[in-house]
């Protein structure tokens, strides 16, 4: 067993298809943190568990590749190959820093669904004056320990259910870790009614969505999916800053000074 200091960084080397994130990215694991990001949901749950178990067993490296649809229940149709290597501890991790202009927003109602690494950056890029958000994720964990005032924390075990109850006037972003739950509050929100609906996925994942919503009798036009900027890349924040400038602009009227 390696000592508390150990830790195993997982990279992509491969991917083939649809896949959250390209080859070279990658993430550190240590028995009780984890420092960047492969793309969330239940792709990296289970990286992360199988790190973790390297860790338990000293092993130094190992590889595998993953098919995304039939072991994790993924709807994205690509595969990807990780490779677990370890290493020191390190912490100079850092994050790219997103600026916004000098304005003054009308504030808006915003429900962000998860609290995974997206979802996180989400709600740290939105500009408070902006939005009034409403944070919801199945697990209380996963929320950061320090919260701002104008969010609202919920911890919801069945979260489609929640949505029956959202304000029509609200606008929704969507980053669960599971394909499931993101269609059946797509679905939920179809139903219910919403400002807009805006969904984390891959041109592929959305295809099979559509598909699957319209057998149900809805119309997934509301819906945009994917979301965000693609020619500004995969990484969280960068999904974030996409995402966040696009409703703004759709939602917001800036007045300047």
């Amino acid at each position: 067993m390696h000592n508390a200091t150990s830790a195993i960084w997982i990279e992509i080397t491969a991917t083939r298809g649809s896949a959250p994130r390209d080859a070279g990215t990658a993430m550190m694991v240590t028995p009780s943190a984890i420092t960047g990001t492969i793309g969330g949901g239940a792709l990296e749950n289970r990286a992360i568990a199988t790190a973790r178990r390297i860790l338990n067993e000293g092993r130094a490296e190992t590889t595998e590749t993953i098919p995304l649809g039939p072991s994790l229940g993924q709807c994205c149709g690509g595969a990807v190959a990780l490779r677990y290597t370890y290493q020191e501890c390190r912490t100079d991790a850092t994050k790219p820093t997103i600026t916004h202009e000098p304005a003054i927003y009308t504030p808006a109602p915003l429900w962000v669904w998860g609290a995974g690494h997206v979802g996180r950056a989400v709600v740290q890029t939105c500009p408070p004056q902006a939005f009034q958000i409403t944070w919801i994720d199945s697990y209380a964990a996963r929320f950061p320990t320090q919260i701002p005032a104008h969010i609202t924390v919920t911890p919801a075990a069945d979260m489609p259910r929640l949505a029956v109850h959202a304000p029509c006037t609200a606008h929704h972003l969507i980053f669960t870790y599971s394909h499931e739950i993101d269609l059946a509050l797509c679905a939920a929100l179809l139903k219910r009614g919403a400002a807009t609906i805006g969904l984390i996925g891959s041109d592929t994942k959305w295809a099979r969505f559509s598909k699957r919503l319209s057998a149900m009798g809805l119309d997934p036009a509301p819906i945009t999916c994917p979301i965000g900027d693609k020619a500004l890349g995969k990484v969280p924040h960068a999904i974030a800053h996409g995402t966040v400038q696009s409703l703004l602009a759709a939602t917001q009227r800036k007045v300047f000074a």
